[in-house]
């Protein structure tokens, strides 16, 4: 890291719901991971619980009304991201299990702040660094392992894809 870096911290909530060995992803219309597959789930809104916000989160992305099982831990990743100013992004996410519980898949209604285009499952062969988010990746391994490391991930070679 050098003193030139100058980093947008990014604090969210994310969840895996798995069926069928399939992920359930977002198409990315925003932020660092545009253009790419992603997590379903995103930022609090003031005075919003961890829970609360991952449940609005992924229901205005997919449709879905999903069940928290477990909180699954933390991951954090580096990349560069030329955004008001800053050159990188460190983006620390909270990962959960969940499940669905009502709803269908949508195409989303696009309002600011909307960084969803609409949802689909994915399996682990369909994804890559060249069309995935480091979360999806590591939400693949996540499956695998049942881990998710302790150290910063760090990207320095990301191309946002506009």
């Amino acid at each position: 890291m050098t003193s030139e870096q100058n980093y947008h911290r990014a604090f969210g909530v994310y969840g895996l719901c798995i069926e069928d060995e399939k992920l359930l992803v977002i198409h990315k219309n925003g932020g660092p991971y545009i253009n790419r597959f992603d997590l379903p789930g995103g930022s609090l809104e003031e005075g919003e619980s961890l829970a609360d916000a991952l449940r609005r989160e992924v229901h205005e992305e997919t449709g879905l009304q999903v069940k928290i099982d477990e909180n699954v831990g933390l991951v954090d990743f580096k990349l560069p991201w030329l955004w008001k100013g800053h050159t990188d992004v460190h983006h620390i996410a909270v990962f959960y299990t969940v499940r669905k519980v009502g709803g269908e898949l949508i195409e989303p209604n696009q309002y600011e702040g909307q960084d969803s285009l609409g949802a689909l499952w994915l399996s682990e062969e369909e994804v890559s660094l060249d069309n995935a988010s480091p979360l999806v990746l590591k939400a693949f391994d996540w499956m695998k392992t049942k881990k998710l490391g302790i150290e910063v991930e760090c990207f320095d070679e990301w191309k946002v894809l506009k």
